[in-house]
Parts: structure tokens; C-alpha cells; sequence
């Protein structure tokens, strides 16, 4: 898909197909969500997708999850005019921290950590990560939000993969996703058919 072209018709979840797949790998994520971020008007509606469930919503805070939720995060804080939390991996906060102990889609266990002066008791947080694949990262996340008091009003990623941990975290929080229906088949796979206008398959050097 040419990188600048937007459709006539700009159905959800359109610049799905400007995600690029993997060709470096399996030490690499199965795709690149990152190259929709250089779009703006796909970037845009990205955005739009994902707070439309919670347009109605009181949200005093966004969180966004090291890394890549950082983006969405914080476009998402921008765009509704609230504050920013970081959730990051454990040893990069120079502050007094809580941590969550998660393991992550590679499978491996790592530590989660949170400032402890940024959710306050009732505070309501929308927790954003670029994907959900395993759930792991997000439930960690969520854990820190809650035993500091304050409530998930939600979570939003681009994908929520049909996993174990990405059901539970649909069943216990509203949740936003830019995946329609007719395309989720095809994100569980890892395999879009968009790939095929790149000319590459995933993994593939």
C-alpha cells in the first residue's frame, strides 16, 4: 500500500494494511505496526477508533505501556487534553516505584514499574499498549493501576490478539480495539493479506 495514499472510502480500520510485515525474522515481532504512525490521516482515524467506545466515558488519566504504547498513548492524552503516565519496564524510573512482576509474548519474565504519586485513589486510568498478544504485559499493568486504588476505565491497543489472557482482558474491562470483525481471523494467524502487496511474507528476509 502506498505509504501517503488515503481511500475515498475510509472504512475502520483501513490503515491496518499500512502495518508492514516481519522480514527480519523470529527475534522480531510478527509485524510493524510502527509504519502507520508516519501516515497522518491513518494515524488520525486510529486514534479516532480507539476512543470511540469512550467518547461517553470520565477518564482523568492516560497510561501508555513501555514501549510502543507510549505513541498511542500519548497521541491519545493529546487528543483529549489529559495527562500522560509512562508504565515502564522495572529500572528506568528514577523515582519511588511499585512493580509488577509479568511474563511477556517472548515468554520472558520481567518486572513492571509505576510511579507512585500518579494514581491516586479513584483516579480513572485508560491503559493504552500498541498490541495485546499474550495479555501478560497489559495484566501487569493493570494490577499497578488497581493496588494503587485507582480504576481501569479501560483498554485500548491496536489488536487484541484471541488469546487466553487477551479473552480475560475483554471479559473483565471495556476495551477498544482498530481490528473489524471479517479481519480478526486473519490477525490471530499472523498472516494479513495486505502482506502480499509488500511482496514478502513474515519472517521472510
Amino acid at each position: 500500500m502506498d505509504l501517503w495514499h488515503v481511500p475515498a472510502s475510509r472504512e475502520q480500520g483501513w490503515y491496518l494494511a499500512l502495518m508492514a510485515p516481519n522480514v527480519k525474522g523470529p527475534t522480531f515481532a510478527w509485524l510493524d505496526p510502527s509504519r502507520l504512525y508516519c501516515h497522518q490521516q491513518g494515524l488520525q482515524d486510529c486514534i479516532a477508533d480507539l476512543l470511540q467506545p469512550f467518547r461517553a466515558d470520565p477518564i482523568d488519566l492516560i497510561a501508555g505501556i513501555d514501549a510502543m504504547g507510549f505513541i498511542l498513548g500519548a497521541a491519545i492524552a493529546n487528543t483529549l487534553q489529559k495527562g500522560f503516565l509512562a508504565i515502564r519496564k522495572a529500572g528506568h524510573l528514577c523515582v519511588e516505584t511499585c512493580t509488577e512482576p509479568y511474563t511477556d509474548y517472548s515468554a520472558h519474565h520481567k518486572l513492571m514499574e509505576m510511579r507512585m504519586d500518579a494514581v491516586q485513589p479513584g483516579l480513572r486510568v485508560l491503559l493504552v499498549d500498541q498490541w495485546i498478544e499474550t495479555g501478560g504485559t497489559m495484566r501487569a499493568a493493570i494490577r499497578l493501576v488497581e493496588q494503587q486504588g485507582g480504576i481501569v476505565a479501560g483498554v485500548a491497543a491496536i489488536c487484541i490478539e484471541d488469546s487466553e489472557g487477551g479473552r480475560w482482558i475483554q471479559e473483565h474491562y471495556k476495551c477498544a480495539q482498530c481490528v473489524p470483525p471479517h479481519l480478526r481471523s486473519q490477525f490471530n494467524s499472523h498472516q494479513l493479506e495486505s502482506f502480499q502487496a509488500f511482496g514478502a511474507r513474515p519472517g521472510q528476509a
